[in-house]
């Protein structure tokens, strides 16, 4: 087992846990007024999830109070990206681990922790083909019950929040100001462990959480969805780690924006994102012009877009289920050019002030 999961200070790490965090950011645009718009590209870390913070997180604490002993066994309910994070600890630190899945998840997630060691659990899916959460849950509490494994419970877990102080930290190191930070609220973990270590550092930012139209975090009867990795189904308790406190306001976005959006992205930086991404960067960029002149935000891309290939990047499978809206891209694009347009505006303005 190893002794400590810290990033390496050597040039070269010696176990792929250790190049967890200092992912980049990217400017996606920005306005004339001179409010810019940043990407923090989590989808650089191992797995293509900023998920392997809270994974890695959960696992020390667990070690450090007893619940995990050397050759454990680790079980938890994930859509993917959690189990990813944890297939990964697991190998590292000699543990077996089993993930709970659905078919809502993207099969390259379930194939990629299969390779890694994991055992896949298969429950069905609900009637619509959305996420199974509830019964994910059953299968996995069970499971813990009848074997002794440690049940992580992602959605309850402190550590889980506390995996993403050094996000914080990284924003902060980076940037002057940080106005906005929006993302997918899912697990509650990366959005609201982010903010309330930023806030404890000073910064006075505004939090905006965004969730799948049909999950019942904000409220609401609920209904079903296509995106992955957010989101909370009808009859899903949702867990303490959404702090409510630390999100000042919830937005719903659908399918297809979120959709749409993560394409574009695509055409337009050769980067692929996750859908609940492409849903934070849709409304942060429908924000844009409306916040004050000169604030940065950010948005968390928690996960890459190479697992969605034969899904939302997919015309077909979009197709399909009512989701591919050829306008609703092309009115983005326009969007982004506006934007684009609205500095050089703002700069031949600055020009002829100079000359005059």
């Amino acid at each position: 087992m190893l002794t400590t999961l810290s990033r390496s200070t050597a040039a070269i790490a010696d176990h792929a846990s250790a190049l967890v965090g200092d992912t980049p950011l990217l400017e996606l645009t920005r306005t004339g007024s001179g409010t810019r718009l940043l990407l923090k590209l989590e989808q650089f870390n191992p797995t293509g999830s900023g998920k392997i913070r809270m994974a890695r997180q959960m696992v020390l604490a667990a070690e450090r109070t007893g619940r995990l002993r050397p050759g454990g066994h680790i079980v938890e309910p994930t859509s993917g990206n959690t189990g990813l994070g944890l297939a990964m600890i697991a190998l590292e630190r000699g543990y077996r681990f089993t993930a709970v899945v659905d078919a809502h998840a993207a099969r390259d997630k379930l194939r990629a922790m299969a390779a890694m060691g994991a055992e896949l659990v298969l429950v069905d899916s609900d009637a619509t083909g959305g996420p199974s959460t509830v019964e994910r849950r059953r299968v996995a509490d069970e499971i813990a019950a009848r074997t002794g494994a440690f049940r992580p419970d992602q959605h309850n877990n402190p550590a889980n929040n506390d995996g993403y102080a050094e996000l914080a930290g990284e924003l902060t190191d980076t940037l002057d100001r940080i106005d906005y930070l929006i993302g997918a609220v899912g697990t509650g973990g990366s959005l609201c462990g982010t903010t309330r270590e930023l806030r404890s550092r000073g910064v006075p930012v505004t939090t905006i959480g965004v969730e799948p139209v049909g999950s019942i975090i904000f409220g609401g009867p609920g209904g079903s969805y296509w995106q992955t990795g957010a989101g909370s189904p009808p009859g899903f308790t949702v867990g303490s780690n959404v702090d409510y406190s630390c999100i000042d306001e919830g937005v719903p976005v659908g399918d297809v924006a979120a959709f749409t959006t993560a394409r574009v992205v695509a055409r337009r930086t050769g980067l692929l994102i996750g859908g609940t991404a492409g849903a934070a960067i849709s409304l942060a960029l429908r924000r844009l012009a409306l916040v004050p002149a000169g604030s940065t935000i950010v948005v968390l891309v928690c996960d890459a877009g190479e697992k969605y290939l034969d899904t939302m990047y997919d015309d077909d499978w979009l197709r399909a289920r009512g989701l591919l809206d050829e306008a609703a891209h092309r009115r983005l694009h326009r969007l982004l050019d506006a934007y684009a347009d609205s500095v050089d505006i703002a700069a031949a303005d600055l020009c002829r002030k100079a000359g005059a």
